[in-house]
C-alpha cells in the first residue's frame, strides 16, 4: 500500500499526527507529537526503516525531543488511522513489546519508546553470538534430522502421486478397475 498523504489521527490518544519525511528512505512516518508520542508506519515502512540501520533516527528523535508525552492504556482497542479497521495486538517475544498491527492495510502503530526497544533488541544479537550458538549445537544431528524429514516428505509425496495415478488412470483388461484398487491397497499398506 502506498504512503498515505492524508492527515491521520493517533489511534492511541486521538490527536492529529505530524508527518515526518525520512529522506534517506523516501518515506513519511506519522508521529503523534502533541499527545502520546506514538509512531505509525504504513505497510512495510517499518521493515524499510529497520533495514536502513540508523537512517531516519535523527529525524524521529528530533521530532520527539523536548516534549513530555501522556501515557496511554495499551489494552484499549485501537483503530487503524489509515483504513479505520480494528488493529490487532501483536506481542514480540523476547523484547516485551506489544505493537498494534492492521491486518487490512498492513499499518503498524508503536507506542512511545517501543521503537527504541525493538531497535535495541535487534542490535543485541550479534553475528558472533549466533555463531557461538550454532557451534554449541551438534550441527550433524540437526542436519541429519532435517534431511531425514525431507526424505520422508519426498517419499510420502511420491507415494501419494503414484496412488492418485493408479486410482484415476484408465485401466483396460481382464481385471479393469479391480486391479487398480488392489494396486492402491498394496501401495497404501506396504
Amino acid at each position: 500500500m502506498p504512503d498515505s498523504y492524508q492527515t491521520l489521527r493517533c489511534p492511541a490518544c486521538g490527536n492529529v499526527m505530524k508527518k515526518i519525511f525520512i529522506p534517506a528512505l523516501g518515506i513519511n512516518i506519522d508521529i503523534c507529537t502533541e499527545g502520546c508520542g506514538g509512531l505509525y508506519f504504513d505497510c512495510k515502512e517499518l521493515q524499510m526503516f529497520q533495514k536502513g540501520s540508523d537512517a531516519g533516527m535523527e529525524e524521529i528523535n528530533e521530532a520527539l525531543a523536548g516534549r513530555t508525552y501522556t501515557p496511554v492504556a495499551e489494552d484499549q482497542v485501537r483503530v487503524c488511522p489509515s483504513c479505520a479497521t480494528k488493529m490487532v495486538k501483536t506481542f514480540i517475544k523476547g523484547l516485551n513489546v506489544q505493537v498494534d498491527t492492521c491486518y487490512n492495510c498492513g499499518g503498524v502503530f508503536l507506542d512511545y519508546g517501543e521503537l527504541d526497544s525493538i531497535r535495541s533488541g535487534v542490535k543485541r544479537v550479534t553475528v558472533n553470538q549466533v555463531k557461538q550458538q550454532n557451534l554449541t549445537q551438534n550441527n550433524n544431528d540437526v542436519l541429519r534430522e532435517y534431511f531425514r524429514e525431507a526424505q520422508k516428505e519426498e517419499h510420502n509425496y511420491r507415494k501419494f502421486n503414484y496412488a492418485m495415478d493408479t486410482l484415476f488412470r484408465p485401466r483396460y483388461g481382464r481385471h479393469g478397475r479391480t486391479s487398480c484398487f488392489i494396486d492402491l491397497l498394496y501401495l497404501l499398506f506396504s
